[in-house]
């Protein structure tokens, strides 16, 4: 008599796959980013009705709860940000802790917020590093007031209804991002722009 059993998909190697197809191909390649990538699971940050969904090569809604973001949003995001041991790092989460587990053993310390905590946040110059887990319309100012002087921002921003990575660093207490590249990053609705009005 046979018995049926059944396995698991090995996560590792759907990991591996995701380096091999959807990072290197795109040209992240550096060892700590790829390393980090394969060594934190996705479907431990996704509801169990997700899970299936944790290594395709776009976002994952979570509807009001947030995202996990595209595998290659988070690759790029760790090349640009240039994690260094003595950074104090600030991440606003997309709604899944994911980026901070990422980018925490490669940093001096971290603090997590959400979007919306982050949108009213009152800085005091305390980070070397933020990290936006999407894509803003605007950087509030005391999100960036967050940034010691030189410190570095990575996000995604929306410019003409397209989303990019972007960096910039606070010099003289002003913030300019910089885009980088077109990727599909999730829009952090608390970052919205005030909507203009329009006459007709």
């Amino acid at each position: 008599m046979s018995t049926m059993t059944t396995t698991l998909p090995d996560t590792q190697i759907a990991r591996r796959a995701m380096i091999d197809s959807q990072l290197r191909t795109s040209g992240v390649n550096e060892e700590y980013a790829l390393a980090r990538m394969l060594a934190v699971p996705r479907e431990d940050f996704l509801p169990a009705d997700k899970a299936a969904q944790a290594y395709i090569d776009r976002a994952v809604s979570l509807g009001e709860q947030g995202h996990l973001a595209a595998p290659l949003f988070y690759g790029k995001l760790l090349l640009e940000a240039a994690p260094a041991p003595t950074d104090r790092v600030l991440v606003v989460s997309g709604g899944t802790g994911y980026l901070a587990a990422l980018i925490a053993p490669l940093v001096g310390t971290v603090t997590q917020v959400s979007a919306a905590d982050a949108a009213d946040l009152t800085g005091a110059g305390e980070y070397d590093l933020v990290v936006i887990d999407g894509a803003i319309e605007q950087l509030p100012e005391g999100l960036a007031a967050a940034l010691a002087d030189n410190g570095r921002i990575v996000t995604g921003v929306v410019l003409r209804q397209v989303t990019r990575l972007a960096t910039g660093r606070r010099i003289a207490g002003q913030v300019n991002l910089q885009p980088v590249e077109d990727l599909g990053i999730p829009v952090l609705a608390a970052f919205a722009a005030p909507k203009r009005w329009t006459f007709a």
